[in-house]
């Protein structure tokens, strides 16, 4: 009897595992269909002065859009991309709240605390350092900051710092900015 009670113990810690485990014999699981997401709640509050304009999703992509592309590199020389994106251009989301001149920067950020400032011309496009696919720099094309809301013709998700990211757009797929000014999940703009 003593024997019998540590076999049962075992087959029956056996038993619990292979049911916790999914170990159930069901072979054939129901097929599952691929899930579009959903663009994910969230405003977007631009500050200039004492003007604070608040935009929801909505509002944001009935603006005219920026449709290039997108392509980064981690501090760590991880790289990202190309994506297609589709934004708003940070200098039209900052005109909603009024002027921005050379003596302003433009602080971003994320509910997370991450911060990064861009100065008068970075929000033009200018004075990025560019890459090539062997992260040899090249001289900077043109290049536009967007806030994304679409990443390879769907709504950016919050695993890729949706529902609104700061990216350094391009005309072509083949130029790579740093990603270290790509703010993920952006909630403030505001001008100082």
């Amino acid at each position: 009897m003593k024997r019998l009670i540590p076999i049962l113990c075992l087959c029956l810690c056996i038993l619990t595992g292979a049911c916790v485990c999914g170990c159930t014999g069901n072979a054939d699981p129901a097929p599952t269909t691929p899930v579009i997401p959903e663009p994910l709640p969230g405003n977007l509050t631009i500050i200039n002065g004492d003007t604070e304009v608040v935009l929801d999703w909505d509002a944001i992509t009935a603006m005219p859009a920026f449709v290039g592309y997108g392509y980064a590199v981690s501090t760590v020389g991880i790289k990202y991309g190309p994506y297609d994106v589709k934004g708003v251009r940070l200098t039209d989301l900052i005109a909603l709240a009024g002027d921005f001149g050379e003596e302003n920067q433009t602080w971003v950020s994320a509910p997370d605390g991450y911060l990064w400032v861009f100065d008068y011309d970075q929000v033009q496009g200018e004075g990025f350092i560019t890459f090539d696919a062997d992260l040899k720099e090249v001289p900077a094309p043109s290049l536009t900051v967007i806030i994304m809301y679409e990443q390879d013709g769907m709504p950016l998700t919050s695993g890729e710092g949706g529902p609104f990211r700061m990216v350094v757009a391009t005309d072509t797929p083949d130029v790579i900015t740093e990603g270290s000014s790509w703010v993920k999940w952006v909630d403030t703009i505001e001008v100082r």
